[in-house]
């Protein structure tokens, strides 16, 4: 009985001391809300938007399967910048059809600019580069290796 007299005479506790007032949640001083950066795109999935945005914009692409022997594979390096644009383009491999070559670089600089890269990808530099490479057949038209299934390649 004492202890209901006593929890009786105890102040009530005002809407200022509420936590939950008008459906907010208060939060100590010592808290901070931190925004938390857009979910991780994996390198993978960005080289997949890049070759789809080439093979939209390029002419002389293939989709039916791929022939038993290429006619030439061209493996181009590609850094994009954080606004999307492709900042460098360049042959990293090659086995000798310049004008393949310069059908790759073209199709790249076309399709550009790109889906800017999250900031994840980024890791904390002003870009990313990455290898893509484009499948040649004998007529000349070409895949993009990011877009074909691991099956199909073996």
């Amino acid at each position: 009985m004492l202890c209901a007299l006593l929890g009786a005479c105890a102040l009530a506790p005002s809407a200022r001391d509420d936590p939950l007032v008008a459906g907010k949640r208060a939060l100590p001083p010592a808290y901070k809300i931190v925004e938390r950066d857009p979910p991780f795109t994996a390198l993978s999935e960005y080289k997949r938007r890049v070759a789809r945005r080439i093979v939209q914009t390029s002419p002389g692409t293939y989709s039916q399967p791929m022939p038993e022997i290429m006619k030439s594979i061209v493996v181009v390096e590609i850094t994009v910048d954080q606004a999307g644009r492709a900042t460098a383009v360049s042959v990293y491999r090659s086995n000798g059809y310049a004008h393949l070559e310069e059908r790759a670089l073209s199709s790249v600089a076309k399709a550009g600019p790109f889906t800017p890269p999250a900031p994840a990808l980024l890791q904390g530099s002003a870009s990313v580069s990455f290898l893509e490479t484009f499948l040649f057949r004998d007529d000349d038209f070409f895949q993009v290796r990011s877009l074909v299934p691991n099956e199909k390649l073996f």
